[in-house]
C-alpha cells in the first residue's frame, strides 16, 4: 500500500483545522491567521477566499447541505462554544438558544451521532445538553481539564482526551465509566473507528489503540503503534479500517489494526502535520501542516 501526493496548496498560516464537504467535491482549510479557505477535492484548485475571523478561526464544519460552512452542525442545527458560552444557531445564523454560561471555558462539544443531543466539556466535567428542549441530560463530573471529545458511531460511547494525562470513557446509557491512564502527554487527538470497536488515541510517541468491544477496555491491553517522535494527529478512516497516524517528524502512517503486520505505509513530510481528515470516500487524506501548507494524499493499493 502507498500514500502518494496528489497535490499540494500553500494557506496563509498554521492551518488549523480541515474540512471535506459530504460530497468530496470541496476542501475547507481554516488557518491561524484567520482566513479560511475553498479548494477543489481532486484537483487542488483554490475556489475561493473566506475572510474568517479577526482573532482566528479554531474549528470549522460542512453542514449536511453541501453549500454550508459553519461549526458543530446536526441537521439544522449549529452548535457553537466561545469561552464560557454555548449557543445553538440556526441555518441562517439566528439564535436559536443562548445557554447560561458554563462554569469554566468550554473546551470542546460533540453532537451526539443521532443529533439529539450536543456534549460539552470544561475544567471539572461534561454537561449533554437536549436538542429539543435545552436542557441537561446528564452531567459527567470530571476534576481536570478536557481537551478533546469524541462519540463512538454506536452512540455507546462517549470519550474525553484529558490534561492529567489520561483517558476517559462514559456509558450513558448505562451510568457507568472507565478510565485509562498512563500517557507521556496530555491527550489531545481521539478517534474511533466506523465499527466502534477501536479506539485510537495519542498522548506520546506510540498510537494507543483500545478494544471498546463488549465490556469495554479496561483491563484490556492496548495495541501500540510506535512512532520515532511525538504524536500530532491521529484519524480513522469513515467507513474502512484504516488508521492514519502523523508524528512531529513529519512522518505519516497508515495502519490496519486487525492485521498481523499492522504497518501499512509511511511517507515523510516536508513538516509536522497539524490535522488529518479522510474524504468522504475514504480514497484521500488531508494533512494540514504547522508551515501553512495542505497536502492530499492518495491512498494506493
Amino acid at each position: 500500500m502507498n500514500l502518494t501526493k496528489l497535490w499540494a496548496a500553500p494557506i496563509d498560516d498554521y492551518v488549523i483545522d480541515l474540512a471535506w464537504s459530504p460530497d468530496g467535491t470541496l476542501l475547507a482549510a481554516a488557518s491561524a491567521a484567520g482566513p479560511v479557505h475553498l479548494f477543489d477535492g481532486p484537483t487542488g484548485e483554490n475556489r475561493r477566499q473566506l475572510p474568517g475571523h479577526d482573532d482566528g478561526a479554531n474549528c470549522l464544519a460542512f453542514a449536511p447541505q453541501v453549500s454550508g460552512l459553519s461549526p458543530q452542525v446536526s441537521s439544522s442545527i449549529l452548535a457553537a462554544a466561545a469561552g464560557r458560552q454555548l449557543t445553538f444557531l440556526r441555518a441562517d445564523a439566528s439564535t436559536l438558544h443562548a445557554f447560561k454560561p458554563a462554569p469554566k471555558t468550554l473546551s470542546a462539544i460533540a453532537w451526539h451521532p443521532q443529533g439529539g443531543a450536543l456534549a460539552s466539556a470544561y475544567f471539572g466535567g461534561v454537561c449533554l445538553w437536549d436538542a429539543d428542549d435545552f436542557i441537561a441530560q446528564k452531567e459527567f463530573p470530571y476534576a481536570n481539564g478536557i481537551h478533546t471529545l469524541a462519540w463512538s458511531p454506536d452512540r455507546r460511547w462517549l470519550v474525553s482526551g484529558n490534561a492529567d494525562p489520561s483517558v476517559h470513557l462514559w456509558l450513558p446509557e448505562e451510568d457507568q465509566e472507565f478510565q485509562m491512564s498512563g500517557y507521556e502527554t496530555k491527550v489531545k487527538q481521539i478517534t474511533f473507528d466506523h465499527t466502534s470497536r477501536h479506539l485510537a488515541t495519542t498522548g506520546g510517541q506510540d498510537v494507543c489503540v483500545w478494544d471498546c468491544s463488549g465490556a469495554g477496555p479496561e483491563g484490556r491491553e492496548p495495541l501500540m503503534f510506535p512512532h520515532d517522535a511525538p504524536l500530532c494527529a491521529v484519524a480513522f478512516q469513515r467507513t474502512h479500517g484504516l488508521l492514519a497516524s502523523a508524528s512531529t517528524d513529519g512522518v505519516v502512517q497508515l495502519w490496519s489494526p486487525e492485521r498481523p503486520q499492522p504497518l501499512r505505509a509511511t511517507v515523510k513530510m516536508p513538516a509536522p502535520a497539524t490535522k488529518l481528515v479522510w474524504s468522504p470516500d475514504d480514497r484521500l487524506l488531508a494533512v494540514g501542516s504547522e508551515k501553512g501548507i495542505l497536502y492530499i494524499l492518495k491512498v494506493e493499493a
